[in-house]
């Protein structure tokens, strides 16, 4: 996510790391859903230590935590808290920002499927999940605008954030405003927390084997396949995020997760995984860190222009092809994150919501 969220340059950037202008799917456009499952993946440790607390304990733990990301989602939004135009610097208008966001989805599917599963337990999060997708299919087709419910100016999820949400703060970027973390397409987007879960109860069952491995894949297989099938009627599309895209994206997260339980688990090949360990031991910092820094570098003029646009046009477009200088500035600011991390990690900090 950090490689997609800072390229050198906007303009240069190779087909993958693009996100799908409306219907259809790019590598880039699992990341975010994989969040989400990797969220239900740690639950099914987490809740298990809930099951034995008070109602309200549980409700006070879960409801604190879906604020908190909410919150510093919100201040990610805001922050730096000023904007250079016109050769100056400005106070943002904070009545126009933006209120949701990644982090502010991530708070709410959490909080939701925590509801979910604590109170439906297994068999009613999977019964909520199949509900959930077939519902809201029905409300975008017929509460969306024929004779194509599901385009950008007339999708259902559209009419319902701009009944809550004023339209200056929703997302601008795509030319109306439309916000593709959307209240509305947050109730898909709680099944890909909840299949993560799923997920996570059935490897603690099974065990890491050859068995749940090929179970695992092949549960993602038929997913996909569904997701494929079902994208000739309700395509598969992130912004709206569509019932035919939460399958799609678990079945490849079910795939990815079959085939790292077996390289890491069964074959027991784990000399190469400490880098991504990094990362996963300090997330949520670590991601909020990445658009700290980025824009505390755009605020630091030099020529005229923020100081990581220098850095980019000085550093890697002197020497590279256009489209490679913007990669390696996405991957170099990559591992200076995963240089903080491992500082983090030698001296046993874990910074938690």
């Amino acid at each position: 996510m950090i490689v997609v969220n800072t390229p050198g340059s906007w303009e240069n950037i190779y087909a993958p790391f693009r996100h799908a202008e409306w219907h259809g799917f790019t590598i880039t456009d699992l990341v975010f859903p994989t969040f989400l499952f990797v969220v239900g993946n740690a639950m099914s440790f987490s809740m298990r230590k809930f099951a034995a607390q008070e109602n309200g304990a549980f409700l006070a733990k879960v409801f604190r935590r879906t604020v908190l990301i909410f919150l510093i989602g919100l201040f990610l939004n805001a922050f730096p808290f000023v904007v250079f135009t016109e050769g100056a610097w400005h106070l943002k208008d904070f009545w126009a920002l933006r209120i949701m966001g990644v982090l502010q989805r991530i708070a709410l599917c959490y909080g939701l499927a925590a509801l979910v599963i604590h109170y439906f337990k297994t068999k009613g999060a999977f019964v909520f999940s199949v509900v959930a997708l077939l519902g809201y299919w029905g409300i975008l087709y017929f509460y969306g605008d024929q004779p194509d419910p599901y385009s950008l100016a007339d999708n259902a999820a559209l009419k319902f954030d701009l009944g809550l949400i004023p339209i200056k703060n929703l997302y601008q970027g795509y030319g109306i405003p439309f916000d593709p973390e959307g209240l509305l397409s947050t109730l898909p987007a709680v099944v890909n927390v909840i299949a993560g879960y799923l997920a996570g109860l059935f490897i603690q069952k099974a065990g890491n084997n050859r068995r749940a491995v090929l179970r695992l894949g092949l549960a993602g297989i038929v997913l996909v396949i569904v997701a494929m099938l079902w994208n000739f009627s309700f395509p598969i599309n992130k912004p709206i995020w569509t019932s035919s895209y939460v399958l799609h994206t678990v079945g490849l997260d079910l795939i990815i997760l079959a085939g790292l339980m077996l390289v890491i688990e069964v074959l027991a090949f784990k000399s190469w995984t400490y880098f991504f360990e990094v990362f996963g031991r300090n997330p949520l910092f670590i991601y909020a860190l990445s658009g700290i820094i980025i824009k505390l570098m755009s605020m630091i003029r030099i020529s005229g222009q923020g100081l990581s646009g220098w850095i980019y046009e000085n550093g890697y477009t002197t020497w590279l092809a256009s489209k490679n200088a913007s990669l390696l500035f996405a991957i170099s600011y990559m591992l200076l994150l995963w240089l903080i991390g491992y500082w983090l990690d030698k001296r046993k900090v874990y910074i938690k919501v």
